[in-house]
Order: structure tokens, then sequence, then C-alpha cells
């Protein structure tokens, strides 16, 4: 597990005379004696065996017979045990089957990877985090793959199966499959056997014993002429949004390819791409990018690639890897739920612009449910109101915080994104302002429509973020390390110098204040709000003359008790002004005379206001992201009204409707069918 690379060459050499396969079960081992030590087949990631890096036989517990192994840490960073052991070289075709008995203590957890090349640390093909809480997460380093659940103070069997060939993988636990994936890492060379239990909201807490350790290989022969689909990329997202697929191509035989024809099938319709003019050589992979856009459907639906014609025949030599089946189910979000991602960084670090790539695809990919806020340290765009609590919560820098949960690597925000916006937010958040042209000052306005009741201290905050940063002078030069592509593609800062001077530097997501606090507005709400009540909370915000307006944001947080985020609301400053500020003195009305009819609705909807004595009536329909959708002043009225609202050109889905009669606000749910 740790980056040091010591004794290297040695790994190399054990690992050409190992054979593809081994089994141990511990019994005819010494209790107390170094795995290390007694056996050929294991080591240790430095390769220093029989010390602190190395794990001992006991018969504490076991699956089968009397013995095991046993790992244990009480450290952030796990260890210091670091056991190794390869598979007799790095495979990339054939079948390769990984599984032991694992018995994980109550409240602890466990950990393994796969590395995918000799020398430890060169890939990390796959991590196997056991939380304490009894969840099992699969990832390849960017991104969740399987979550699923193991049971804690009981031993089962974990196994790992995959076809190299087709890169597909799949994880059972006691014999029962928890799913099947594609690896990016599609290779593997050694298991690292390490205890550490701090991601994904681990105690720290290390714990566990293996039992019947085994892998089997089992070697592919080349044919002459194989094309295979090994991958089909660029699927994930939210239901309802649009999709670009590419599809990864591999020879898996001894010939180069040079033409085929690839079909991809989803929804009922099939694109295909005829390929002329590469030379993919054996064992090499090419990727085919389609143009065609396709929409995530809900539910579980397949999606088809095929290759055929390859070298222009019919049929290659193995049909076996022609095809490649990928379930999508994409993630349908939760009615209302904004995710925020709270990025700590700074001008002085480095590896920063992970964090500056990260939220920007974040932006791009998931506009309408993801809220990227940077919130600088050490240079001229700190806050200190935001930089020194923010501090308390984060391990370094770059650090990403999603809904305020546990600190991460900005590169696992997707992931983390996809595991929030499932959760049903306690509120809906829109934020409103009244600025006028030339102010100095604006009130700005997040009111909270609940969905359900709460009790307890849920505060609100407002939050302005900038995009379009720029500077002059060194505290906005960009210190790089991915300069000269040494540390890998980030995003078109690896061909940028190292630091990027200012002139070339562009910030987007900056934060410009936070009110009232870091923690949001003490008494926000009554100590007991009910499900479709609405509250409103105002901030002034001074308008620093170095602002530019067009690209600023205001964002509303709902702060949980537990200093968590459980929704956000955001909107641009013409969507605010738009949206209007909600005042204080305004009377948000819930239970009122106002009824909608019919809703559903489908071309029409009327809105009865009972009566109305000499008031100004505003009607605006928003929907659920807290979107202004359409808005009309009827000006003052008088008397008994029903107001006919034309839909046919909306969108289905759930809207509100904001009704203002003078200083008193009705807001309807609405569903247009």
């Amino acid at each position: 597990m740790k980056k040091i690379y010591l004794f290297g060459f040695a790994l190399v050499a054990y690992a050409g005379a190992f054979g593809q396969s081994m089994s141990e079960n511990f019994d005819a081992r010494t209790v107390g004696a170094y795995m290390g030590v007694i056996s050929t087949e294991w080591t240790t990631w430095s390769g220093a065996e029989g010390g602190v890096e190395d794990v001992k036989v006991t018969d504490l517990e076991a699956a089968s017979g009397s013995n095991s192994i046993y790992f244990s840490s009480t450290s952030p960073t796990g260890g210091p045990q670091d056991v190794l052991v390869p598979f007799g070289g790095v495979h990339t075709t054939g079948t390769f089957t990984f599984e032991s008995n694992f018995y994980v203590e109550d409240n602890k957890g466990a950990y393994f990877n796969f590395q995918g090349t000799l020398i430890p640390g060169g890939l990390y093909t796959l991590n196997c985090q056991m939380v304490n809480d009894g969840r099992l997460l699969l990832d390849a380093g960017a991104g969740t793959l399987i979550e699923t659940t193991y049971p804690s103070e009981t031993w089962f069997l974990l196994t790992i199966q995959v076809n190299l060939n087709t890169n597909d993988w799949e994880l059972l636990i006691d014999g029962v499959s928890q799913g099947v994936f594609s690896n990016p890492n599609n290779k593997v060379a050694s298991v690292d056997l390490f205890p550490v239990n701090s991601a994904a909201g681990g105690n720290n807490q290390s714990g566990f014993y293996m039992d019947d350790v085994a892998y089997e290989h089992v070697a592919y022969t080349l044919p002459t002429r194989n094309g295979a689909v090994t991958e089909i990329k660029n699927t994930n997202g939210l239901a309802g949004m649009d999709f670009i697929p590419s599809v990864m191509v591999r020879n898996l035989g001894t010939s180069a390819i040079t033409s085929f024809d690839l079909d991809i099938t989803y929804d009922g319709t099939t694109y295909t791409k005829v390929v002329t003019g590469v030379n993919i050589t054996s064992l090499n992979s090419y990727q085919v990018d389609f143009a065609e856009v396709f929409t995530l459907m809900p539910g579980e639906n397949d999606i088809v690639a095929t290759i055929s014609n390859v070298n222009g025949t019919d049929s290659d030599d193995d049909g076996d890897d022609d095809i490649k089946t990928t379930v999508l189910n994409p993630i349908v979000p939760a009615f209302g739920k904004i995710v925020v991602g709270e990025e700590a960084t700074g001008t002085w670090c480095g590896w920063c612009p992970r964090g500056a790539v990260y939220l920007e695809k974040m932006a791009v990919n998931y506009p309408d449910h993801f809220i990227g806020i940077a919130v600088h340290n050490g240079d001229p765009m700190t806050i200190e109101a935001y930089d020194t609590p923010i501090g308390a919560f984060i391990d370094g820098y770059p650090s990403m915080l999603v809904d305020r949960g546990p600190s991460d690597d900005p590169s696992g925000v997707e992931s983390k994104f996809l595991d929030q916006v499932v959760l049903a937010p306690k509120a809906v958040l829109t934020v409103g302002s009244n600025y006028t042209d030339g102010a100095t000052s604006m009130d700005v306005s997040v009111s909270a429509e609940f969905l359900e009741g709460i009790t307890g201290d849920y505060r609100l905050a407002l939050v302005v973020i900038e995009d379009g940063v720029t500077g002059t002078g060194s505290g906005f030069n960009q210190a790089n390390y991915y300069a000269g592509g040494g540390s890998g593609a980030m995003g078109g800062y690896e061909s940028l110098p190292n630091p990027v001077p200012a002139a070339d530097m562009v910030y987007d997501h900056v934060a410009r204040t936070i009110l009232p606090s870091f923690g949001g507005m003490v008494g926000s709400f009554p100590a007991t709000v009910d499900a479709g009540e609405v509250h409103a909370v105002g901030f002034t915000v001074a308008i620093d003359p170095t602002w530019n307006l067009d690209e600023v944001h205001l964002v509303g947080i709902l702060v949980a008790p537990d200093q968590t985020i459980d929704n956000a609301g955001f909107a641009s400053m013409d969507e605010a002004v738009t949206n209007g500020y909600v005042g204080l003195e305004t009377n948000v009305m819930v239970n009122s005379a106002t009824n909608l009819y019919p809703n559903p609705a489908a071309e029409t909807t009327n809105i009865d206001l009972g009566n109305v004595e000499n008031e100004n009536v505003t009607v605006r329909l928003f929907d659920m992201d807290g979107r202004l959708v359409t808005e009309r002043n009827y000006g003052v009225l008088n008397g008994k009204y029903i107001l006919p609202m034309e839909l046919s050109t909306i969108q289905t889905g759930f809207y509100t409707v904001h009704i203002l009669k003078g200083t008193n606000l009705e807001i309807k749910k609405l569903v247009i069918e």
C-alpha cells in the first residue's frame, strides 16, 4: 500500500518463478510464524519479510481447520502490515479467480487491492474496502463499481472472477453474485493485503482474519484473427441525460487488425461504425468514438456492442468475445435534490489543478443537480470565514467535501455525488434577490419548502460564487505538478508549465462570501416544521466592485444538525432577480383558499384565487431545481377570480406554483403529465 519501491527487482525475480495458481489454508503452518519467511509465495510490499510488514499465522480463528492469518490497524493511514501475494506475472488475457474466507471483527473494517504491475504501486487495478458499518465497496480509482454488504463477525467466502479477454469482472459473496462490471484497469499481477479503514466513512479501526486464500489463472492461446469488444464507455449519468458512447476494441489475435465494423444498440436503436485504416497490433486496444446521441432510460436496459467483418471476413477465429453487453440502470435523482461539492484548494498547491478539473467535469455533466464551490486557501481568493472552518473537515489539499460528508480526493466526487443525489432532501430551496443595476448591496432570500417535517437545529446559509476570476501578481500563478505529463493527463494541465502564469489562469466556482457563517443562520426555522410549510431567510450581501455579476451565482444551503448539507438551491443573478426576493414581511401561506385544478394537468390548469381584495397578484411557475419557468403579473384584482394557466409548451414533471397576493405568498404543488 505504501509508495515504497525498495527490493522491486527482487520481486520481479520472484514473480517469474511462481506458478499460475496457489492455495493456502495455513493449517500446516506454525502458529506465530511469518508467512513471508515460511512461504516462497508470500512477501511484503517492500520485500522485507519477517518484520512489521509481514503477517503471522494464528489459531484464534479459522474458517477451516485450525489456523488463519490476522491483520489489524488503528492508524488512519493503515498498516504497518502490508502483505503481497504475486500472481506469477502480469495477466491481461485468460481467466482469473481470487477467493478467500474473511472474518471481519465487530465495528472494524478490512481492505485489499489488486496490483497491475510487477513492482507494486504502478497501478491499483481494483480496491476492495469493507467498512465497519457493513458496506463493501469495489472501485478502480475513479468511482464505485459495486457497493454491497458483507456479514460481520462471521466467516464468509469472497470471490472475484475475471474474464480478462472480455473484461468481465464479477464479485460473489458466499457464492451469490453481487454484480458484474468492466474494469478500466483490466490486468492483475498481485494482491495486496493491507489493514486500513479510513475510506468511505470508516472509523480507522481495521481487524480481520483470512483463511483458505487461493488464486488461479488459466492462460488463453491467441488465435490468428480475433477482434474482441472489452468495454462500453461514457455511459454514466442520470436518467434522462444524453450520452455519447465509446467502445474499446482489443486485438486478441496474433495478426494485426486493419478494419472492422462495430454496432451499438440501445433502447431499440442501432448505429454502425465502419472502421478502416487502423493498425491494431496483437494485444493492443483501440477506442471507437460514436457521434450519435442516446438518452439514458430509467430502469435496467442493455446496451450491446458487436464487432464484425474483422479484416473483411464474415467471422473471426473466436466468436465468444465479439459481443459485449452492459446493463445500464441510470440513477433517478431524488425529487428536488441538488448536491454541493466544496473543494479545498489554493494556487500554491501543485496538485490542486485536479480539483478544478473535476469540478468543471461535474458542472458540465450534472448542471441541474450539482453545484461546485472552490474554497481557496493561502492565496488572493481566500475567504477566511469559509477557509478556516472547512480546514477542520479536510485531510489535506486538494480535498473535496460532498454535502460535507467525509473528506475525499476530488477524483472521487462523481461517485460521492451519485450516492447523494438519490437521497430525498428535507426541503427544496429557491434563491431570490432584489438587486438593481449599480447597487452596492442586495437582499437575497433563501426559501425552503419542506417536503417532510423536521425538528432540530437546521439552518440556512448563503454562498456567493464567481466564475471567470482572473488576477495579476504571483498570488494568481497556479502551481502545477502535472506539468510535463509525468503525472499523467489532467484536463490539459499536463501541457502547461509549473507554475501556470496568472495571465493564463481563469478560476471558476470561486467562493466570494458565505453568510452568516459556515454553520448557517441560527434560528432559521421554528423548533418544529411540518411538511408543506415554507420558510424564508433573508441575507444582505455587500457587492464587491471587482465581482463580475454576469458570472456570479447565489447558492442557498440547508445545513443539517450534524453539519452535513441536506440540500441546496442556486441561481444566477438574473435568475435570482426573476425569482424575486421573499422578504421577511412576506406571509408564506400553505393552507389557503387557493386551489389548482385539474392537478395533475396536461394542457391547462386553473388557479382558483377565491376572493381577492384589491391586491396585486403575480403567478410564477418554478421547476424542482428552483428555476423560474414562467411568470405573469395580473395587476390589482378585486373579487373572485379563476385564472387559467397554459401548460402545453412545458415539459412533464413536478413544479411549484407561487401565487403572490399583495404580501401573502401561497405555494402549491403541480404535476404536469
